[in-house]
């Protein structure tokens, strides 16, 4: 059986798109640039084919194409047009429209070939930063809103993952030329929020440091056995859910005990949204927190 979404409420058009319910009714009356379905209920619903339509309609509208000058357009037209943007300039703004689409579907060669078609122009930095992250971003509203279900989310982040890992792995070739610090990137447990850390993992052997990544839903006492068999080491972690507000201060106290118990010189980095239950004025010597990406890619 075929279960990939076709038919999108007009709610799911303003989700994806970012034009308004009421902009689009207008449009539609207006210019008849949509042509809905109705239920027996006489409710607006679209087809994938609209959607991949208003999608491309919005692109010309965000680089300054009137809308009366879009719906003089033939259908078959409007891609091109699209095309020609994005041999210009709009190369981010339709990759992720792509991408949307890649997760609508179900669709990994739609991904895989939107993707392709970065790398010959932009460095993975670039990519994730440009793309990935206005995509993620956006995950978040189009799951409250029932526009995507947690399957979309899963299978878009699995793919994200798998393409900062290969980026990753392309690295890893080379033995690493910084000794000041050893990074151990690891996720508490139960934390399984793993994207901002697989790209942090990335930036760390980009600079060419050692870095033992030891990833989701880590106990605490499995940072001792690192701590056995390197000096300066920084373990580096994302605290997106877990530890719960209750717990997230003890858990760092527990990591500046553990380390003082075993004599090491080591400190903790700390990002993510529980950060704000960490108050600078409450967190052992040992430990940092941070407020972005950017911000622990700078102290690399």
């Amino acid at each position: 059986m075929n279960s990939v979404k076709n038919y999108f409420s007009i709610r799911d058009l303003e989700n994806l798109s970012g034009i308004k319910a009421h902009t689009i009714r207008i449009w539609e009356k207006r210019y008849e640039l949509l042509s809905p379905e109705r239920t027996e209920t006489n409710i607006r619903t679209y087809s994938l084919e609209s959607l991949q339509k208003l999608l491309n309609i919005t692109m010309l509208y965000h680089n300054g194409y009137k809308i009366s000058k879009i719906a003089r357009l033939n259908d078959n037209d409007i891609p091109t047009v699209v095309k020609e943007i994005v041999a210009k300039n709009s190369v981010k703004s339709h990759a992720i429209n792509a991408m949307k689409l890649a997760m609508i579907n179900f669709d990994q060669t739609l991904f895989l070939s939107t993707y392709n078609g970065l790398v010959g122009s932009k460095s993975f930095r670039e990519i994730f930063t440009e793309v990935f992250i206005p995509l993620l971003n956006e995950l978040g509203l189009l799951w409250q809103t029932n526009t995507i279900s947690p399957a979309h989310e899963h299978f878009i982040t699995s793919l994200i993952k798998q393409k900062i890992q290969t980026s990753t792995e392309q690295l890893q070739h080379i033995e690493p030329t910084k000794t000041s610090k050893i990074f151990v990137p690891y996720l508490p447990e139960n934390e399984i929020h793993e994207i901002g850390l697989l790209f942090l993992n990335y930036e760390i052997v980009l600079r060419g440091y050692k870095s033992i990544y030891l990833g989701q839903t880590t106990p605490l006492e499995n940072l001792k056995d690192v701590m056995k068999y390197y000096d300066n080491i920084y373990f580096l972690s994302y605290f997106t859910v877990h530890p719960t507000k209750d717990k997230v201060l003890k858990h760092v106290n527990d990591f500046h005990k553990m380390a003082q118990q075993n004599n090491a010189s080591c400190k903790l980095w700390v990002l993510g949204r529980q950060n704000q239950y960490l108050p600078d004025e409450t967190l052992p010597a040992s430990v940092r927190t941070f407020s972005s990406i950017e911000q622990v890619v700078q102290e690399l």
